[in-house]
């Protein structure tokens, strides 16, 4: 492919734009890297175990596995009914972001109850465009269905949905790091006590974040707009930093593009528009890199804005008690930052909790109930935690939890990182809890201390027998992380580590983590 330098920044901004002189300065830089662009050991289940381990649901589907591909998903779905097809293109994570479970938003969508198919915010637009396509083949959308809810009225209490969210006041944030850690991780603290929320552990708290306005005025220059444009009784710039997503290029803005453009440009908007790659370079399309690939098309902001994704809401797992400190809650935060070629990109809410919003920023929050993930009902009950990372999050809460109620049962942490000296969050207080008792066991792994890399599976073959014995005991267990590599990891550990010390065979062990899973008593909350 042959990237077309557009003209330099001076003349892509419009001269009556009011811009700030910081703002160009900043603006200059940013194109300037902008334009410098090229064109340029995991075990998993296999899918017969993990059926097993899965369990089946009310129809035998055995697909709800986010570490499964889509397409494996829809292969075993083929021939299933339509709701179980939706189901099968769902990110498999019961996250709640979307304000339902994986299962219960298919359902809602297969009975017309649900319009918005955008919603699965960890899917994307790969489940987006399967929705579509099954529901096109299927017909389950009412055919004048409206693209947003038909009623104004708030479809939950305040601030216990993403439709309702109730505002909060930011208090602070403290990073967690020491010096020479590869990450940004962040303690971060709301009061709750104008607001009036509470919640229970294990549930999840949503932030209604805001855009880096950085990014938005990069996009306003592009554009060739005014920032005070008005757009839907607001300007421009208050739309794009609040109300639109600006990460990846949504399908209607390259289909938008297609119907102002013509030739060669309109080919490759439209086969973009149906999922295609035409010049290998889709990794870069987000709403700026669109805008800066399509230069030529000229672009209204009020048809612009409406291309565009509404800015989707983001879960964090809790990481503080309620009955531990009342009106407050907290979050541990990883702040996203990458590059792609020579662009940086930013995480929208984690980058707004660690550097944008201020101490007394009233923020739209919403608590997010847990869907089969939280402390068991007998406090006496022993609890096993393996959270690497910012999975730690709601096993903190789970702790204080249980100082503050004085539950008897037994606590065992795995945790881990990359380097004990500056990745040990919370090392202070669950130091504490070990000598106080309430933290029977912790169980760390570092990964970039010793020539081999440890993980919180390798430690868990170590503890194996103690492990087994715990759950022989009628422990229960839980696992906080990533769903794609780390929560399979822990969970092929898992099977191991029955098969080793229950003197099982695999097939044996397998069943016996299906039985936990069945029972409740193995819980994950994973992204």
């Amino acid at each position: 492919m042959t990237v077309q330098t557009p003209s330099p920044i001076v003349q892509v901004l419009p001269e009556t734009a009011p811009f700030s002189e910081e703002q160009r300065s900043w603006l200059n830089g940013f194109f300037a890297g902008l334009l410098s662009l090229d064109n340029a050991g995991v075990t998993a289940l296999s899918p017969a175990e993990n059926a097993a381990v899965m369990g089946e649901a009310d129809d035998g589907a055995p697909w709800h596995d986010p570490s499964m591909e889509m397409a494996e998903r829809m292969k075993l779905a083929e021939g299933r009914p339509l709701p179980r097809k939706l189901y099968a293109a769902m990110a498999q994570q019961d996250c709640g972001q979307c304000g339902y479970v994986c299962e219960t938003y298919s359902a809602a969508i297969a009975e017309g109850k649900e319009p918005r198919l955008n919603l699965c915010a960890p899917g994307g637009k790969d489940t987006l465009r399967m929705l579509k396509t099954l529901v096109d083949e299927g017909g389950s959308l009412p055919a004048a269905a409206p693209a947003e809810p038909a009623t104004a009225e708030p479809l939950g209490p305040l601030g216990r949905c993403r439709e309702n969210p109730a505002m909060a006041t930011f208090l602070s944030r403290r990073k967690l790091n020491g010096e020479g850690s590869e990450k940004e991780t962040w303690h971060v603290e709301f009061d709750l006590s104008e607001c009036g929320l509470d919640y229970i552990v294990g549930d999840a708290f949503g932030i209604v974040a805001q855009n880096d306005p950085r990014l938005v005025d990069a996009v306003i220059a592009l554009l060739g707009a005014r920032p005070d444009a008005d757009v839907g009784g607001m300007t421009l710039r208050q739309a794009l930093i609040a109300e639109r997503a600006l990460g990846p290029a949504p399908d209607a803005l390259f289909q938008l593009i297609s119907y102002v453009t013509g030739g060669e440009t309109r080919a490759k908007a439209k086969r973009l528009a149906a999922g295609e790659d035409p010049d290998g370079d889709l990794d870069r399309l987000d709403v700026l890199g669109t805008l800066h690939k399509f230069g030529s098309a000229r672009l209204s902001a009020e048809a612009f804005v409406e291309a565009l994704d509404p800015l989707q809401p983001r879960l964090y797992s809790i990481s503080s008690s309620c009955i531990a400190t009342p009106g407050r809650i907290t979050l541990t935060v990883d702040a996203v930052r990458y590059r792609i070629g020579s662009r940086p990109r930013w995480g929208v809410a984690s980058t707004f909790l660690a550097e944008r919003v201020q101490p007394g920023d009233k923020v739209p929050v919403y608590v997010q109930r847990a869907h089969g993930f939280g402390l068991p009902a007998d406090p006496q009950t022993p609890v096993i935690m393996c959270g690497p990372g910012t999975g730690v999050a709601p096993f903190r809460a789970f702790l204080h939890d249980r100082k503050a109620t004085k539950a008897p049962g037994k606590n065992w942490l795995f945790f881990g990182h990359q380097r004990r000296a500056s990745d040990f969050f919370y090392e202070d207080e669950l130091t504490a809890m070990k000598e106080e008792g309430v933290l029977t066991g912790l169980t760390l792994a570092w990964s970039r201390d010793g020539k081999e890399k440890i993980y919180v599976q390798d430690r868990m073959r170590e503890r194996g027998s103690e492990l087994y014995a715990w759950l022989e005991q009628g422990a229960h267990f839980y696992v906080c992380g990533d769903a794609k590599r780390m929560a399979k990891d822990v969970e092929r550990a898992m099977v191991d580590v029955v098969a080793e010390h229950g003197k099982r065979s695999p097939d044996e062990a397998v069943a016996y983590v299906a039985a936990l899973k069945k029972a409740g008593r193995y819980q994950a909350d994973v992204y």
